[in-house]
């Protein structure tokens, strides 16, 4: 050795399958210092490692530590979007070159491969990226995998790879439509779809409670199918998509109808060019602060909205101010956690080295620095999915090397390889579903001061939510989805309730007054002829019909709305009924009457013998009549509870809500159609009634001796009703107002008819006294009926026995007289001298001074007087019989003047 370190180098073995090129000497000699050798590989194969040495004085060659390997290229063909929509490549590039340095550098993974980038800018353009892609596939070398870049691009490529049995692998694809086996079923991606944001951002719509958001998107096809997957998830979660907009490339209208439809909650899917264009419009229509938020991607440049863009005429101001606060969900594309992977390199060691690389770039201008880390571990995925080909390919005689656009079974290789991977790498646990697509956890940022901070993460998964509570919003939390709608029904005023409610228990108690006189008197003759049972009926009614005002101004501010079909009901009934009471009693008198006395002359007197079993027997068929439809009504078509909307209403001040009345109506399925019968068969018995009332204003009968009184209270009854019926129809939407027509025209209507009917009877009784009289006099007889006959028969034994007290006065007073004149003329005959002179004087009177006896007659009225010499003279006077032969004598001077009057009388 030391002989040989003092001549030179001894030479070494070539590298496998190559060889070395000497300079001018053969291979047996030792090789002199300075000597360098060059190392050369056989066929398509390229060295990798130090391709020539150099020998040192020491003996040894340079980079002694670094072997040299022949190795045979696979190349890649790759689309990277430098700019356009999403300039990704411009990081994604670097990371994935240095992906390659480090897997070709390793001699466990595919030691006799080296993989070749071939990359062109598609600008994230699917029209240049086809001409690209043609000149991938039809220039050499062939190329064993393609990884194009953005997804619009990815589709095109996707799509088409299957006709050369190539196998896609995207490191920046998110469209949920690449999901899709039977359409791309070669694709893969390290770049999770983009449905995977839909679970996170319904867990935050849940989380936040908002049940509206509307949504704007570029029309292409990966946000129009994420949108079709967001608008399913939603709805599975009983959320409302109320506005839905989108836009080719000036979303100027899409964002005013979000404005004029009143949008709070927006998700936004749009390429980082075009969310400019948004916010610019955003700040213009001032949809942005504390009563919005925005959900934008994760995946633009951190100072997107910084960037100068000369498509939009918004300062950088501007659009700071339109973007803070909003929310991006983006997958985790990161390793969270200090873990060496495949590559051997921790997430921080990454970016240290990706730093370098991109030469102290800033990251927040260098477009797809979020996506390098699925750029670079797309790289590895690829290359131990290669090497996990080899052992089969070559149990099948078959070499990766091999492959051509032809060949399927190497294509299948890989695909099973791909489909099986499972490594750590430096954005995470790397795995493909079934459908190639990445499974991965998603994070969340929110923009605060103008930079994004870390406020959750999601794995949908597990559907777990990790939250770290930094959230920050400008106003005093999280905003509502739309302006906030308190509904406030609305109730009936209490005063006015109050009021018209003592009215109405006041008629009652009036009511109750009337009845309880009517049954009280009714073994008196004026009420027995007033038909006081039909009297009684309206009494009822009239009470029931002001019960019915009690219910009509329950409403929810009294009970729960649950009880209120039961108030519904009580209402119906109550002035149903009521009404057939009160007014039917009243109709059936007039009926009768003008049935009975506007006959024919010849048919009167056979009708006046009105019998009361037709009375009662009218008010129950009318009665019935009510009964039986309500019934039916009730059964068919039951009233409920419904809620009548009105327009909204702002309050004062600068707040975020709207008031929305509500009001809480009774009605049926077909309520105008049963109102419409039941106003139609009333409203003719109440026009029925006026015309009776008017045809009976002249008819005088002691049968319904008060049928002018019902008359008048029919006027009354039905001038109220036909006016309040329809005026309260109209008004239903103003609860106050048509309470009180209701409620006020049926006290009115209640008052007068008890007014009219019951009053003057009460007058009639207390001024006269017949109420006491009839009484005592029942007391006496001890007995009382209500026949009429019997009636007449008292009365006249009571005119008899008044009769006979003033006979028997009459007859004392005659008495007296008369021995008043016995007395004066035997006071003058014994003033006389002689009798014959007496009886001469008493012979030659003259007839004037004689009294004449039909002066003595009784008072017309009176029977006649009787005696046996004078017919004309009752019994009482036989006795007096020479009283008016010595009248005669007497002259009609000497009698006193008060005496003859007082025997008249």
């Amino acid at each position: 050795l030391s002989l040989v370190s003092c001549l030179g180098c001894a030479i070494i073995r070539p590298p496998r399958d190559g060889g070395i090129r000497y300079r001018g000497l053969t291979q047996e000699q030792i090789l002199p210092v300075d000597y360098e050798i060059e190392y050369i590989c056989r066929g398509n194969r390229v060295i990798v490692g130090p391709k020539v040495r150099k020998c040192l004085p020491n003996g040894t060659w340079t980079d002694i530590t670094l072997h040299s390997r022949c190795k045979k290229k696979l190349y890649i063909g790759a689309l990277f979007p430098m700019s356009g929509g999403w300039p990704g490549g411009q990081a994604c590039l670097p990371s994935a070159q240095m992906a390659l340095d480090l897997v070709n550098n390793r001699t466990d993974i595919l030691p006799d491969y080296e993989l070749e980038l071939i990359y062109y800018d598609s600008m994230c353009d699917p029209g240049e990226s086809t001409k690209l892609l043609y000149d991938l596939l039809y220039t050499e070398p062939i190329k064993t995998v393609l990884m194009p870049g953005c997804s619009s691009v990815s589709t095109l490529v996707a799509e088409a790879a299957r006709m050369w049995n190539l196998i896609v692998l995207s490191y920046g694809s998110s469209s949920p439509a690449l999901s899709n086996r039977n359409r791309f079923p070669t694709f893969f991606r390290t770049h999770p779809s983009a449905t995977l944001h839909n679970p996170t951002r319904v867990r935050l719509f849940q989380k936040w409670k908002w049940t509206k958001i509307a949504t704007i998107q570029q029309t292409t096809e990966v946000f129009t199918s994420t949108l079709d997957d967001l608008e399913q998830r939603v709805k599975e979660a009983g959320i409302e998509i109320s506005v839905r907009q989108s836009f080719l490339t000036d979303p100027a209208v899409a964002v005013k109808n979000l404005k004029r439809q009143d949008a709070r909650i927006i998700v936004g899917l749009f390429y980082e060019t075009e969310a400019r264009k948004v916010f610019c419009e955003v700040f213009k229509e001032k949809l942005y602060g504390k009563k919005y938020v925005w959900f934008l991607i994760g995946w633009y440049a951190d100072n997107w909205f910084k960037i100068k863009d000369p498509s939009i005429n918004c300062t950088i101001e501007n659009m700071t101010e339109a973007v803070e606060g909003h929310v991006t969900t983006e997958i985790v594309m990161l390793n969270p956690e200090t873990v060496r992977g495949a590559s051997n390199l921790t997430s921080q060691e990454f970016l240290g080295a990706l730093m370098n690389r991109l030469g102290g770039k800033n990251p927040e201008e260098t477009g797809g620095f979020q996506e390098a880390p699925l750029a670079y571990d797309a790289v590895w995925a690829l290359a131990l999915a290669l090497n996990k080909t080899v052992a089969p390919l070559k149990a099948k005689g078959r070499r990766l090397e091999d492959f051509n656009y032809n060949n399927h079974d190497i294509t299948a290789e890989i695909y099973r390889a791909l489909n099986t991977s499972s490594f750590e790498g430096v954005s995470g646990h790397v795995v493909f579903d079934a459908q190639g697509s990445r499974m991965a956890m998603t994070l969340i940022e929110q923009l605060q001061g103008g930079s994004y901070k870390k406020i959750g993460y999601y794995d949908s998964s597990q559907k777990n939510l990790s939250w770290f509570g930094n959230d920050v919003w400008i106003g005093a939390g999280p905003p509502a989805d739309s302006t906030i709608v308190i509904e406030e029904f609305r109730y009936l005023s209490q005063k006015l309730f109050a009021a018209v409610s003592v009215f109405a228990g006041l008629g009652i108690l009036l009511g109750i007054v009337c009845l309880t006189f009517n049954i009280y008197n009714s073994n008196v003759r004026y009420i027995q002829n007033s038909q006081p049972y039909l009297n009684n009926m309206t009494a009822v009614g009239c009470m029931m019909a002001l019960a019915a005002v009690f219910p009509l101004g329950i409403d929810g501010h009294h009970i729960h709305r649950s009880q209120f079909p039961v108030v519904c009901q009580f209402r119906l009934w109550l002035l149903g009924l009521g009404f057939s009471l009160a007014y039917g009693s009243m109709f059936t008198k007039i009926w009768w009457v003008h049935n009975l006395f506007t006959k024919k002359e010849e048919k009167k007197e056979k009708r006046k013998h009105l019998e009361p079993w037709k009375l009662y027997a009218t008010v129950g068929v009318l009665l019935a009549i009510d009964v039986l439809s309500l019934m039916i009504w009730q059964i068919v078509d039951p009233l409920h509870i419904t809620v009548e909307k009105f327009t909204r209403e702002a309050p004062k001040g600068d707040l975020d809500v709207l008031i929305q009345p509500l009001l809480e109506h009774c009605t049926s399925e077909k309520m105008n159609t049963w109102l419409g019968v039941v106003y139609g068969y009333k409203g003719l018995l109440l026009l029925l009634g006026i015309f009776l009332a008017y045809e009976t204003k002249s008819v005088s009968t002691e049968k319904i001796n008060d049928h002018r009184a019902v008359g008048m209270a029919i006027y009354n009854v039905a001038v109220l009703c036909m006016i309040t019926a329809p005026v309260t129809m109209i008004l239903t939407s103003q609860q106050d107002a048509s309470f009180a027509f209701a409620a006020l025209a049926i006290v009115f209507s209640v008052y007068i008819t008890l007014v009219v009917l019951f009053v003057p009877k009460m007058r009639r009784l207390i001024t006269r006294g017949e109420w006491q009289s009839e009484q005592q006099d029942t007391l006496k007889t001890g007995s009382s009926t209500n026949n009429n006959d019997e009636e007449k028969s008292r009365q006249l034994e009571r005119e008899n026995r008044e009769l006979q007290k003033i006979i028997q006065e009459k007859e004392q007073r005659v008495s007296e007289l008369r021995n008043q004149l016995v007395e004066r003329q035997a006071l003058r005959n014994r003033r006389r001298p002689s009798s014959g002179t007496n009886q001469n004087h008493s012979n030659s009177s003259p007839p004037s001074s004689q009294p004449d006896p039909k002066s003595l007659l009784p008072p017309p009225g009176y029977p006649n007087p009787a005696s046996d010499n004078h017919s004309s003279l009752p019994p009482s006077f036989s006795n007096s019989s020479n009283l008016y032969q010595a009248d005669s004598k007497i002259s009609r001077n000497h009698c006193h003047n008060s005496q003859i009057p007082l025997l008249y009388k």
